[in-house]
């Protein structure tokens, strides 16, 4: 195989500009669990799972969602300032669930309710722990 001396082999100039299945499969259900939460907090009701029919929720829950699709996008560019960004924006959605918890907004009176918080905070935790640890794969 040729070497490039500037770039590298020729496999490596090929694998350039490629994104990791692993980045892909994260923004795609970042952004699918984002819209969800937009729905939800439009329509106040998903899969059994509920909130405050408030107008303070419906923005606060669209926003959030939105925040995490905002994420899913900026990790499909694969630059590092989207990433650093992507996880600012993850963050963002843990302390507004949270907040939103705080606030009572989201009810936690049932199991299902309080499961359903609990694990979508720890899903989107664990997005911005992933994409913290495939750092050196942006650019």
């Amino acid at each position: 195989m040729e070497e490039n001396i500037i770039t590298g082999t020729r496999e490596h100039m090929a694998n350039r500009g490629k994104r990791p299945r692993g980045i892909t499969v994260v923004a795609l259900l970042m952004i699918l669990f984002g819209l969800a939460e937009v729905v939800t907090g439009f329509t106040h009701h998903f899969f059994d799972i509920y909130t405050q029919e408030t107008t303070i929720f419906t923005y606060s829950g669209a926003a959030i969602g939105a925040f995490y699709v905002a994420a899913g996008i900026l990790i499909l560019t694969m630059r590092k300032w989207a990433a650093a960004l992507a996880i600012a924006l993850l963050a963002a959605d843990v302390v507004g669930r949270i907040a939103l918890v705080a606030t009572g907004l989201y009810p936690t009176d049932s199991f299902e309710q309080t499961f359903a918080i609990i694990t979508g905070t720890a899903i989107a935790a664990i997005f911005a722990i992933y994409i913290g640890w495939k750092w050196s794969t942006f650019r």
